[in-house]
Order: C-alpha cells, then sequence, then structure tokens
C-alpha cells in the first residue's frame, strides 16, 4: 500500500458546513477555516485549540513573575497575554462580537503595558504617572474608534505601531545603554570576575539571538496568516482532498496562533532580561535558553546551578 493510499485509508471526510451551537455569526472578521465542519460546538476547531499555547505560556509567565520577583508590570503584562489567549479561543469558538473585541483589544493593551515597562524605567515617578495617562488616553482612543468603525485595518495598524516601537525601542537600549553599562560593569570585575556572569559581548548576543528568533517566528505566522487569506479557496480544496486529521497542518490562522503566541513570549522575556540586567543584576540572574527548541526564561542563576546537579 503506498503512502497516499495509507493516509486516505486513515482519513476521514470535513462535515458540510451548518448553523452550530452558537448559533449566528456576529463578528466582523471571518478565517479560512470552514465554519463548524470539525464540531457542532465550535465554529472553528484548530483555530480554538491552538489558544492554548497563550493560556499555557501566559499561566507560565505570570508564575516565573512571582517565583523570581520580576516587577508587577510583566505580571499585568502576562496577564493581558494570557486574556489575548482566552478572548480568541472565545471568539474562534463562537464567532461572537464580544469576544472578538476581547481577543483583539486586549492585543492592544497588553503592547501598551509593554510601552510602560520600556519608557518608564529609571523615570521619575511623575514622568512615569503622565506616560501611564497617556497609555490609557491612547487606549481608550484606540478601543472607541475600532468599536464605531469596526475598521480591522486600523486596529492591525495600530497593533503593529505599538509594536515596532516596543521592540526597536529596546534594540536601542539595549545597543546604546544597556551595552556600555554592562561593559563598564564587566572592567570593575577584572581580576575578581565571577564564572557565571558571561562576558557582555556573550549577553549582548544572546540578546540579540533571542529577539531575531522570536521576530522570525512572528512574522513567519503573519506570512502563512496572509497566505491563507489569499489562497483560501485553493487551501481548503487541498484540505478536503486530503481530509481529517491530516488536513489540519494547512490550517493558516491556526499557524498564526502558534507562532504569534511564541514570538510574544520570546519579546516579553527579552524586556524582562533587560530589565534585569540594566538593574545591574547578572550575578544574580541569567537567561535560561537551553535550546532554540525551549522556551526562555530568566531566572535566578542559583536555580540553574541546582537544575543541571540535579
Amino acid at each position: 500500500m503506498s503512502a497516499q493510499s495509507l493516509l486516505q485509508a486513515l482519513s476521514f471526510p470535513y462535515h458540510e458546513p451548518r448553523h452550530g451551537f452558537w448559533g449566528e455569526k456576529t463578528s466582523t472578521l471571518n478565517f479560512c477555516e470552514e465554519d463548524y465542519v470539525m464540531s457542532y460546538y465550535c465554529a472553528e476547531v484548530c483555530n480554538t485549540l491552538t489558544n492554548a499555547l497563550f493560556v499555557w505560556l501566559g499561566y507560565k509567565g505570570i508564575r516565573e513573575c512571582f517565583k523570581y520577583s520580576h516587577p508587577p508590570i510583566f505580571v499585568v503584562t502576562f496577564a493581558g497575554y494570557l486574556m489575548v489567549g482566552l478572548g480568541s479561543t472565545f471568539f474562534h469558538a463562537s464567532l461572537k462580537y464580544p469576544m472578538q473585541l476581547i481577543d483583539e483589544l486586549a492585543m492592544i493593551y497588553t503592547t501598551c503595558f509593554m510601552c510602560f515597562s520600556t519608557f518608564t524605567y529609571a523615570r521619575s515617578a511623575r514622568f512615569s504617572a503622565c506616560l501611564g495617562v497617556a497609555l490609557v488616553g491612547l487606549a481608550w482612543y484606540i478601543t472607541a474608534r475600532y468599536y464605531k468603525t469596526k475598521d480591522a485595518q486600523f486596529h492591525q495598524d495600530a497593533y503593529a505601531v505599538l509594536t515596532a516601537t516596543v521592540v526597536f525601542s529596546n534594540m536601542w537600549i539595549m545597543e546604546r545603554v544597556l551595552r556600555p553599562a554592562l561593559s563598564q560593569r564587566e572592567e570593575s570585575r577584572k581580576g575578581v570576575r565571577s564564572l557565571k556572569v558571561p562576558t557582555t559581548n556573550e549577553m549582548v548576543w544572546q540578546m540579540w539571538v533571542m529577539v531575531a528568533t522570536g521576530l522570525s517566528i512572528f512574522l513567519g505566522g503573519y506570512l502563512i496568516w496572509n497566505l491563507d487569506n489569499i489562497y483560501c479557496n485553493t487551501i481548503r480544496k487541498w484540505r478536503h482532498q486530503v481530509g481529517l486529521p491530516w488536513a489540519i497542518v494547512l490550517e493558516g490562522h491556526a499557524w498564526w496562533h502558534l507562532m504569534t503566541g511564541i514570538g510574544a513570549y520570546f519579546y516579553i522575556v527579552w524586556r524582562i532580561w533587560i530589565h534585569r540586567c540594566l538593574d545591574g543584576d547578572e550575578e544574580k540572574f541569567q537567561l535560561d535558553w537551553p535550546s532554540m527548541f525551549s522556551m526562555p526564561e530568566v531566572v535566578r542563576i542559583d536555580d540553574t546551578s541546582d537544575k543541571k546537579h540535579q
């Protein structure tokens, strides 16, 4: 029996599109995954289930923030990240407009938290309060305009501008502020330098690799989603030809969830590590990222030493 014949023998067809448990669709967006073709109770099964990654990584991030006493703003950021996953889960399961708003607006609010953590570091309480008010005003404006216009392009543009602002600002901070500070502290440790502390070049290079990996995964997911939109009719035909369960690998928006979830997690952890190094805590903490196939985390150096001895 050929591989193709074996796959066909082990596959089963999609159900015809139908009305489902949640009733009429009220969301302004719909995706290339056909509605209720896998389950009567869930409109888009693949797009729903892949949000479990956001929930898991959001919980993981919050737990690590409490465990290692990272600044509270990152607890709030990971809570927003988790809310994106929950909102998206209910949105894709029901295709209801209120759930769509929770999903999309949580993306804006979480990025605003990242803006706050980036631009208030080592600034006065007055500046932090003013920036906080400005970001609340910006979030309110985006919310009000998006709610009124239901313009998906406006939401995507706002999210892209906020994300780019945070990412490029942190790149600038990493090279123009953090690198000189690390170099100065490295000089002061000469002769008594702990073997636990990497060199400045090693730490900054590791940061660049992490942000490049996260961005590549994020942008790769965006590319797949766009191809899914452009060639939707063709891809749907392929799915029906292949059959379930194998056809789920052709669900482009589901890949977008997985890849943006990983990319966004990388970018939050990257900012935590920059924050710790700006605080001068590189002798107490380190980036624990043993391989490209694992999730990075900022941990106490003693904890990684204990893991190695277990």
